[in-house]
């Protein structure tokens, strides 16, 4: 998908709506999480955007919590197929202990559930959280997994053939949900 959507791509969500989305999902998860105060954790690259994006909404209203970042790369289950199209690894950095904590995964958009299987793989390499629960901006199913997100910004009702793509300003200059035709 090109910098600029093209005629066949149609922006669902704008900068607004992304925001008041982000802060509906930090609201969902202070209400939910009244008794403890989760751990954050996104993976890379737009994951990690997203949990920024909540947890600045969170300390807005007093509610610091901990943001880690997770690179799933190395346990994706699709390297053979990539070619010479490796992922970028980047750091993980999970600055606080896991065991026994509240944990929330964010990633940007769930589709067949892979990327989120990957990062419990990889989260457990970090220790044993008490619970683990997932936030995503757009949950667009057709999972292959069953997996579920617990916190969900937007369901999009979309078929295989279909992309979704979340841009953050952050990592694109650009902010928008959009999903090609």
């Amino acid at each position: 998908m090109s910098e600029t959507p093209s005629p066949a791509t149609e922006q669902i969500l704008g900068e607004t709506d992304i925001a008041n989305t982000v802060r509906r999902l930090a609201y969902e998860i202070l209400e939910t999480c009244r008794q403890d105060v989760p751990a954050l954790i996104g993976i890379y690259t737009r994951g990690v955007t997203l949990a920024n994006r909540v947890a600045a909404v969170l300390k807005e209203v007093g509610q610091e919590v901990p943001v880690g970042t997770l690179d799933i790369s190395l346990y994706r289950d699709d390297l053979d197929n990539l070619g010479d199209l490796l992922p970028t690894l980047q750091t993980s950095d999970i600055p606080f202990a896991l065991d026994d904590t509240r944990v929330i995964l964010f990633d940007e958009v769930i589709f067949t559930g892979r990327t989120t299987r990957a990062a419990l793989d990889g989260l457990m390499d970090y220790g044993r959280p008490a619970k683990v629960e997932l936030a995503v901006l757009v949950d667009r199913g057709c999972r292959e997994l069953p997996i579920q997100p617990d916190y969900v910004g937007l369901t999009l009702a979309t078929h295989r053939g279909q992309y979704v793509k979340v841009r953050f300003r952050e990592n694109d200059d650009q902010e928008g949900v959009f999903v090609s035709k």
